[in-house]
């Protein structure tokens, strides 16, 4: 029985990623693990990225060494400036734990004596060479960054840091008639109403989950976004189907403190457990495709581009910072693709 395990960033989290052949002797034993859950989307088992689980697997360990009495530190005085700049606690957990592997493994050497070369290094003697991913990376690389700002007569050029090349990926679009089906899967009016919700406002799903009642304007037929990625407040429309799916819901549910609670009053629905909604109402609408709710982001945002809406609203609605982010959905559009006549045909 053959597993392989790595190390992976999954929305914007370390995991260990284990994936094997469909065998039921190694689900019953991954089971055990706490936290553990599939990701059809990997396709592998995701469990917490922690020192027993790394031990478990044979991963390399962050704790195996300490940085030195310089790096713990510089650690200290990064965590409080992430504070002081209201980065957010999972990012501030994140960065932190990318910057102590990196101090680590130079722990003979003064923070402020390491340069780009030492850089270069570490990708290749430490993530290149544990076969790490480079969205890990990728995270390092940002977490180097923002360290070095905070750190005084350094050596290091902190512009000149190479990132890993992006591969250059596509969204996942579904058609409107797959989303339909989705939609309309679920009797349960809850289970509709959030899925109807991500897709027919773009939402990611954690802005969804962090939604409470008086974010719903329905006389300005609007959807107040606090907070979201980036600390950006944001609006976008709500279509006359929607209210009247979710003043049903609301009738039914009454929540309190969030538009969308789990069982337990006054706090928010489990993702994981949304996850699981979504799942079951592709086995509902017979769609064997590895679905994720982030889809129904992506295919919002094309729908809307094929429906003739300017880019610049859609780059508004989605929250988009830079415009290029937003211009990826050009790309999978097939609209203008479907009007272009293949020679095939005149032959």
């Amino acid at each position: 029985m053959e597993w392989s395990a790595k190390i992976i960033i999954h929305h914007a989290e370390s995991k260990i990623a284990v994936s094997f052949e469909k065998n039921a002797a190694l689900i019953d034993r991954i089971k055990q693990f706490k936290g553990r859950y599939w990701s059809s989307t990997m396709k592998a088992w995701l469990l917490p990225d922690t020192e027993e689980n790394r031990k478990h697997f044979g991963l390399p360990l962050v704790t195996d060494l300490l940085p030195n009495e310089d790096g713990i530190k510089a650690l200290y005085n990064y965590k409080n400036w992430m504070r002081s700049k209201r980065y957010s606690e999972s990012t501030i957990k994140t960065y932190m734990e990318a910057v102590k592997s990196f101090l680590t493994f130079f722990n003979k050497k003064a923070t402020s004596d390491i340069s780009n070369q030492d850089v270069i290094i570490y990708n290749n003697n430490y993530i290149l060479k544990n076969n790490l991913s480079a969205s890990y990376q990728n995270q390092i690389v940002s977490a180097i960054k923002l360290f070095f700002i905070t750190v005084q007569d350094r050596k290091i050029e902190i512009e000149s840091i190479h990132r890993p090349k992006r591969a250059k990926v596509l969204p996942n679009v579904l058609s409107k008639e797959e989303v339909k089906k989705i939609l309309e899967a679920h009797s349960n009016i809850k289970h509709r109403a959030m899925l109807s919700l991500i897709y027919s406002c773009g939402l990611r799903a954690g802005e969804l989950l962090a939604l409470k009642p008086y974010h719903i304007d329905s006389n300005r037929q609007i959807i107040l976004l606090k907070n979201s990625k980036g600390k950006k407040d944001r609006i976008a429309p709500l279509s006359p189907k929607i209210l009247v799916l979710l003043r049903d819901y609301y009738k039914d549910y009454k929540p309190k403190t969030y538009l969308f609670e789990g069982q337990t009053e006054g706090k928010p629905y489990d993702a994981r457990s949304l996850q699981v909604i979504l799942k079951q109402a592709l086995t509902k609408a017979k769609i064997d495709k590895p679905v994720t709710l982030h889809w129904l982001r992506h295919s919002y945002a094309t729908h809307l581009l094929e429906s003739g809406t300017d880019i610049r609203y859609i780059q508004e609605l989605l929250g988009h910072s830079a415009s290029k982010t937003t211009e990826i959905y050009t790309h999978v559009s097939t609209k203008k693709i479907q009007q272009i006549k293949s020679p095939f045909d005149d032959l």
